[in-house]
Order: structure tokens, then sequence, then C-alpha cells
């Protein structure tokens, strides 16, 4: 065996896989040079711990699965037993796979067995070309009896230097709310209990220097990528040790591996920048950006009907609303809640997937037709996971619901959730939706809410989580591949489902059902920490949000939306004609400026006046950009000083100007710089160092800046 060394974009990710164990990561982070095999055997040699007083007698070695037989005393990482029995591991390396193709993502598979315990273990490792690694444990049950696996979590070491932690949590219409504290001693854990990844999830745990902030720092960080319950974790031990770690999290009983069977984690992804938070991002969105299923072409302008007709669906209403769509340059007309039989309100009807003949006698091919009349596509809104008790499939089909036998569990939004490991229930469901899509000319997107927690989740009583989420895989999986020109958006009442594997099957997730800009800034910003703009859902609601009740001038609502797949949920057929002519304006704009929103750099920007926001996309070749900046509130200083501009190539010189055709922002006239009224030419080095004096914004104002190289 031998100290491997997988080099790529500027990460490095050193094994010590010379047994008799599991390999060792020497070191995960930056690029430690060309290093011959004397080298890299010094450098482990180098790095491994002293034997200190009252401890261990030899070293500790913190393995790719760190077990109590080599010293770690940590968090479990794999935890379970046959019988009371085979309880503790002690793996032993069998084989090693390595596949480091130049220019190609990086392979290594570990295979180890433990004889004693009966059970094999597997690690697949890859560092792709853009330095994001991944990692998976596969376990098998090597016994005659059945082995019960309660735990079983990929982690990482992180270097001592990273010393903070920054996550996020939330909750309905506040999602991605970030939270940061000093790394201390002990566990620092975020787990899931939702069955679905949940509005408080963390869609990354950063570990980083101290002081760390979107330009700037070491930063280390990690993704579980599983749509069900889950567990993310930081660790620090008095022995030096620190990682961080993701998996699922596995209720008492869910996993019971029979002779021969095997159990794979979710990936975790894991990622390393010297350049923060925005180094972070670069390397995910390069990398999700470069899957053969991200979505090509341009993303449509969506409009949504939810909020501005609810369950009144009223054909020439709709009709009406599509062509004011139209009008104002929408590629893509969606009708949400309300089309299916005895679906009047929101306490009965799901899983009764017809069209409602009541409602529409005729179907839906006729809003279909006339959508597509007007060029735009049709989608349609679906919660296929879910049901009300008062609907057909309920009173047909009471057993096909999660619940622990007896009772259903507590009625949350007036539904429960369909059984998918149930094969009636996903044959049904299957065929409904199936139906739905080929019943009909011109259904391109779907979508698929997901509007409670799974509570008490069980199947045939067992807890049923990990099958559930399996199931809904299988079944996005093969809708996709009897309609593979359906787009399918993630939603779960907006936020609640947003995590990588997800959207291995889907187009985009629904950041959140609140449409409230200044919300939303926060909202996206943090969002943003993991996807690219085009993956993520931003609509133009209302001048007076349906969730907050706060109201905004289009401009502010309009700027925030424009950095995403771009749309619009407002009543757009009872508008005037000047929020109607200004509409047009954003969205012609957003269709100029889309080339380079959904293919640049997203830098955000560090100020030291905490109600300053400032973000951008910047083109990957330098040759242009587009910032926003927004105030959220009043602050000491009324004047906050210069923004500055990141991320443009340092020797080039740039036009700087406010985007045109579209109206600035109230205070501008009054308060606006020299510079402001041609524009001004500096280098890319002035802009990031010294910035540009801005008007002073009255709060929840914003000002959109177009960036073009010269020269």
């Amino acid at each position: 065996m031998t100290v491997l060394h997988l080099r790529r974009a500027r990460t490095s990710l050193v094994l010590d896989a010379r047994g008799p164990g599991l390999p060792r990561v020497v070191h995960w982070g930056g690029d430690v040079g060309d290093l011959d095999d004397d080298a890299l055997l010094q450098l482990t040699e180098a790095t491994v711990a002293p034997v200190v007083p009252s401890s261990f007698d030899g070293p500790s070695t913190l393995s790719l699965l760190p077990e109590a037989a080599a010293g770690w005393s940590g968090r479990p990482v794999l935890a379970g037993h046959r019988g009371r029995a085979d309880w503790a591991t002690a793996f032993r390396l069998d084989d090693l796979d390595v596949d480091d193709t130049p220019g190609a993502t990086a392979r290594v598979t570990v295979r180890a067995r433990d004889a004693g315990a009966r059970l094999s273990v597997t690690v697949e490792l890859t560092l792709d070309p853009t330095g994001l690694l991944l990692l998976r444990h596969r376990l098998r049950n090597d016994g005659d009896t059945a082995y019960e696996l309660r735990e079983l979590t990929p982690v990482l070491p992180v270097p001592a230097v990273a010393t903070e932690l920054l996550d996020l949590t939330g909750r309905w219409c506040r999602e991605r709310a970030p939270q940061r504290h000093p790394w201390p001693m002990g566990t620092w854990v975020r787990e899931g209990r939702h069955g679905r990844t949940g509005h408080d999830a963390t869609l990354l745990l950063v570990a980083g220097t101290a002081g760390f902030g979107f330009r700037h720092g070491e930063v280390w960080a990690v993704h579980t990528a599983w749509s069900g319950d889950h567990v993310t974790f930081a660790e620090r031990r008095p022995s030096g040790e620190a990682v961080l770690g993701g998996g699922e999290l596995l209720t008492p009983g869910e996993i019971l591996l029979d002779p021969g069977e095997s159990y794979a984690t979710p990936l975790l992804y894991a990622v390393w920048s010297d350049t923060g938070l925005d180094g972070l991002s670069d390397v995910l969105h390069t990398h999700l950006r470069a899957r053969p299923s991200h979505p090509r072409g341009p993303r449509p302008v969506t409009l949504n009907v939810w909020e501005a007709v609810y369950f009144d669906h009223d054909l020439d209403r709709l009709r009406a609303l599509a062509d004011r769509a139209a009008e104002v340059g929408v590629e893509r007309y969606v009708l949400d809640d309300g089309w299916f039989r005895g679906r009047r309100h929101d306490r009965a009807g799901l899983g009764d997937w017809w069209v409602d003949e009541d409602v529409w006698p005729d179907g839906l091919q006729p809003l279909i037709d006339h959508v597509r009349g007007h060029g735009m596509r049709f989608g349609l809104w679906v919660e296929p996971e879910m049901v009300n008790p008062d609907s057909d499939l309920f009173r047909t089909h009471p057993e096909w619901v999660l619940q622990v036998p007896g009772r259903l569990p507590p009625a949350w939004r007036q539904q429960q959730v369909l059984d998918l490991a149930e094969p009636g229930a996903y044959a049904h469901l299957l065929a409904r939706l199936d139906a739905l899509l080929s019943g009909h000319d011109g259904i391109s997107y779907l979508k698929w809410d997901h509007n409670r927690d799974l509570t008490e989740a069980g199947h045939h009583g067992r807890p049923g989580v990990h099958a559930q989420t399996e199931a809904v895989y299988r079944l996005l999986d093969e809708l996709r591949r009897r309609h593979p020109d359906v787009e399918i958006e993630s939603c779960a009442s907006g936020g609640g489902r947003v995590d990588l594997e997800i959207l291995a099957r889907t187009d985009r997730v629904w950041a959140s059902d609140c449409n409230d800009a200044l919300e939303r800034l926060a909202i996206q910003r943090w969002t943003g920490l993991l996807l690219p703009p085009e993956l993520v859902g931003t609509h133009i609601g209302p001048e007076r949000s349906h969730t907050t009740h706060r109201g905004h001038d289009l401009g502010f609502r309009a700027i925030t939306a424009l950095f995403g797949h771009h749309g619009i949920e407002w009543d757009i057929a009872s508008i005037s004609d000047r929020e109607r002519a200004e509409l047009t304006a954003w969205v012609a704009l957003h269709k100029r400026l889309r080339p380079l929103l959904h293919s640049g750099r997203t830098v955000r920007v560090d100020h030291s006046d905490s109600a300053v926001w400032a973000h951008g996309v910047v083109a990957y070749d330098g040759s242009a950009a587009v910032y926003a900046v927004s105030r959220l509130a009043t602050s000491v200083a009324q004047v906050p000083g210069p923004v500055r501009l990141p991320g443009l190539d340092p020797g080039r010189r740039y036009a700087v100007r406010p985007s045109a055709g579209v109206p600035g922002p109230a205070t501008l006239d009054r308060s606006a710089p020299p510079w402001l009224a041609h524009g001004v030419t500096l280098t890319g080095a002035a802009l990031a160092t010294v910035g540009l004096q801005l008007p002073a914004l009255h709060p929840e104002q914003a000002l959109l800046l177009e960036v073009t190289a010269v020269g």
C-alpha cells in the first residue's frame, strides 16, 4: 500500500493507505505542491500526533471511518449490533483502486473488512476537476444473521486553524438564516427529523479561520445530500482532532441488514477554499453547472398564478392573466393548486389527481392551448406525496398512509403522507402522474410541492422515512425517464426540500413561500451559498407581501428577483398601465442580463455597515458584471461609505453605470454622487479596493449597476 496524493484546482487530498487499517486523511485543503513518494511519506509521518500523558500508549489515527479500536473517543460514526454482538469494529484494509487520470475526476475505492464482526465496508472518494470532494460509505453484512445499523456517517478532518463555525437555520418563510459562533471543544450537531430536508436545514456547515467572510479566510464545508432525516456535525476533541461529517439520521430499527445486504450512505459533499465563502460557492456552482442534467438554455421567465387567483379557478380570468403575462414578456405560465377534484380549499382533494370536471368541464387543454398560443410554456402544480383524509383515495385506501398501526399522525394542513414504499400506492401515483402528462398536449413543467413534515412515519409497523425517501427518488427518476422534456421544481412549503440529491432529479428549487423582497434578500443570499442563481426560483411578488404584509416599490422587488430563475407571483391583470410598463421593462432587463446571471461567478460584498448589502455576478472571462446594492435599514452613518465591487480582473478597465431603461430608486435624484450621471471608468483593482460612493438610499431601496470591460 502507499500514500496517495490527489490534486485538483488548488485542492489537495493526501491519504495514508499503507494499512493495516482504513486509510487516514493526512491533509484535505490547499494544494501542497508536487511531492514525490519520499516527501509524501515524510509529510505523513510529520502529521502523526504525539503520545501524551494519560492517553493511549501509541499514536491514535483518525481514519476515513474513525473507530474506537484506533483510539477514537468522539461521536460514533458507525454504530450497530447483531443481537448485542459485533457492536465494535476494527476494519483491515483489503483492496485499493485508484484512478487519477490527469484532467478527469480522481477516484479512490477502498475495501476493508472485519472478519470478527462479519462486516465489510467500501469507501468511495472522488475529487473532481473543480476541487470538490465527494465521500460515501457502503456497509455489507457478511454474517449469517441480521445486523441492525444505527449510524454510518462519513467524516473528514479539519485543521486546528479552523476556529469558527457557520451554519444556517430557519423556518417557513424565513429560510436560510445564518448563525455563527466560535468552535469550542465538543460537538455541534444539526439534526433534521422532518422526513424532508427541512426549512431549518443547514445547506452547508462551514468551519473557518477566525473572521472569515465572503471574500477572505480559509474555510472547509460539508453538505449532506439527502432529502430525508439527516445529521450534519462538527466535533473538536481535547486530543486534538477536529472533524466535519454528515449522513442519514436513522430511526431505531429502520435499517436491518439481512445476510449479504448492504447500506450506502448519502453522498457527503466537501469543499475547501482560501478565498472565503464565495470561494466555496464558486466550486459548488461550477460543479453543478458541469452536470449532464443541469438545465441548459435560457431559464424561462415564469408566472405562477397562486397569489393572483388562489383557489378561484375561472377559465376566462386565467386566460386574461395569460394575455397580460405574454404582454410583459413571461415565457412560462404555471397553474397552481386548485385544478383537481374536490379542491376548492386546502382541506380536501389531495390524492385525487383527476381534473375537476365541475370547474373544468372541457379539461385543462383549452387553457393550455391559450397559453401556448402566446408562445409560452405551461406548467402545473402537484403535491403527489400527500393525501387529504377528505379524498376518494384516502377513503378507498386508508392503509396507504405512513402511520404507526392503530393511529394517524397529527394532522398538518389537513393532510397525511402517502406511503410510497407500499407498492400499490407507488404504482397508483405513478400511473396518475403519467396519465396527467401523457393525456395533455403541452404540460412541460411540474411544481412539485410537499407541505408537511413526516411524523410517526411508519411503514408496516417499522420506521419508514428511509424507504419513503428512496421511493420518492425512484418515482422522480421514472417520471423523468418517461417524460424527459418535463421540468420539475422542488417546492416544500417553499424551501423545505433543498439539497443536492433532490436536485439530481429536479431543475430548480422554490427558495421560500415568502416573496417579501427584504426577506428574500437574505434567503437568496444564503441559498446561493450552495446553489447557482439559475437553480433558485426568484419571483416579483405584489406590492404588499402576502406573507408579511410589508410593502415595497416595484424597483426593489424587481432587483431582488433579478438574481435567480426569474418570475412573477402577482395578479398582473389588475395592475395599472404604469406598473405594467415598468414590469415589462424589468422583465426585458432580466432577459438581457440572463446569459451573464446564469453563467457567471457569484460574489457577495462584506460591508462595514450591516444595513448595506451588495452582491453581484461576474463573467468568468472578466468581460462584464452586474451588482445590486441594497439599503436594508437606517444606520448611524447617513453616508455608509464606498461599496467595493469585487471579482473583476484587477488589470482591466471597466465602465460602471446604473442599468438603463428601468426606474432608479426614489432617492437617486437628490443624493446622487457626481459620477452617477454619466458613469465612471476605473480598473478592477480600484473598484475592488476603493469602491464607489453610492446614493444615500432610503431603507428598502436598491440600485442596480452594470459593469463592462473597455479596451
